[in-house]
């Protein structure tokens, strides 16, 4: 057992979301493994959706990565340290923390180098045949759980896992005051990348769609240009270069491509590989607690984790559409909406908490919270987006 917090408790079960064949995820028991010395027990918050979960339920593969065998899913979380093991020094109960999904064997020489992410024996959330966490606890090691700050939100902390991606390719390029950058897709990644180059200085960054909505996105982060993909594809380089003197791109492509070798060299043209990311969540949760990146808006569709809406997050991601991303909120008995208060705002940037008589309720405005923060409350709120509350002193009650 653990040490300083609660055992899993006698009775409870671990469900998780199971990727069990085509098309089909159910709501299912998941065991945990046992909690090691240097592990800790987390109870998952809020859980993304990203465009890896939704190809492995649409073709039960993704490249080489096939799934044989009934696997959960999920890989973008945060969540609350429930448990610790005996050897945890950096971690309490009580922690909200940003969960890095990938485990390097940390024994070969690509691990030692701090390349950990291409470790030909990483064990990786969600990529067969390692379970996901998109389940009411998992059990990960502690040096892979990043304590979040106070302003930040559990969702926040869930998005860091896209944000990093995006933070290693600007890394991987070297993205600075005198590189302007291309960003080929304005899906999540993109538009992530749009936010990272500019917080490593790019002075202009364009974006390139095929979709209307997604490019109206990309503008409204701050994008210097867009480009909508059309079936003339004559006119992009000039389009392109119209907005701006391209000096890198970000971008994903087809498993396979001709790239003309010989203007490449002319041009001196480096073409630079990345795969996921290594030693960003510090950055990642800085960059997001500084406010030089915002990855609220980011966040269009919110769901719970019961067996429909499980279902419907997926099919709605699928579709694409106005859902840039997909989060799940995996609320429990213990959250914010079965406690025996109510909420009262004092303005329009506070509230206090108050403590009613049973049968003495009533309510100008019912708002629905999703976080309870140290700080404040979190919540989606009239429409415009994700809202925060801070706390007022003295809380007050009757």
């Amino acid at each position: 057992m653990g040490k300083g917090g609660k055992s899993h408790q006698e009775g409870e079960e671990n469900m998780a979301a199971w990727l069990v064949g085509l098309n089909t995820l159910k709501i299912q028991p998941f065991k945990l493994p046992p909690l090691g010395p240097h592990d800790v027990r987390v109870r998952m918050k809020a859980v993304g959706i990203c465009g890896s979960d939704v190809h492995f339920l649409k073709t039960l593969r993704l490249a080489d990565f096939v799934v044989k065998e009934p696997m959960v899913i999920g890989h973008e979380c945060a969540g609350i340290i429930e448990e610790i093991g005996s050897e945890v020094k950096n971690l309490v109960p009580g922690d909200r923390v940003a969960l890095e999904p990938g485990i390097g064997c940390w024994r070969c020489d690509l691990c030692k180098e701090g390349r950990y992410n291409i470790c030909p024996d990483m064990k990786f959330f969600a990529t067969p045949p390692v379970h996901g966490s998109l389940a009411r606890q998992v059990v990960h090691p502690a040096d892979l759980c990043f304590k979040l700050p106070d302003n930040l939100s559990l969702e926040e902390g869930a998005m860091c896992e896209p944000l990093s991606v995006a933070v290693h390719a600007c890394r991987r390029a070297n993205i600075g005051p005198e590189t302007n950058v291309l960003v080929m897709g304005a899906g999540p990644i993109g538009l992530v990348t749009l936010l990272a180059a500019h917080a490593f200085g790019a002075p202009r960054v364009v974006v390139v769609d095929v979709d209307d909505y997604r490019l109206s996105v990309a503008n409204n982060l701050g994008a210097d240009g867009v480009v909508k993909v059309s079936t003339n594809m004559q006119d992009i380089p000039q389009e392109v270069e119209r907005i701006c003197e391209m000096m890198g791109a970000v971008g994903v492509h087809a498993i396979t491509m001709t790239v003309p070798l010989t203007p490449a060299a002319a041009r001196e043209v480096d073409i630079i590989g990345i795969f996921r990311y290594k030693n960003t969540w510090p950055l990642c949760i800085e960059l997001l607690r500084s406010g030089k990146i915002d990855v609220k808006p980011l966040i269009t569709h919110r769901f719970g984790f019961s067996q429909k809406e499980v279902e419907e997050a997926f099919e709605t991601s699928a579709r694409g559409g106005d859902a840039i991303k997909g989060m799940l909120n995996l609320r429990g008995m213990h959250d914010l909406e079965s406690k025996p208060v109510f909420l009262c705002a004092c303005n329009d940037n506070y509230v206090r908490l108050y403590e009613l008589p049973s049968g003495k309720i009533f309510a100008k405005q019912e708002i629905r919270a999703i976080e309870v923060g140290p700080s404040g409350l979190f919540f989606t709120g009239d429409g415009s987006g994700f809202k925060v509350w801070k706390w007022a002193e003295p809380v007050a009650s009757t």
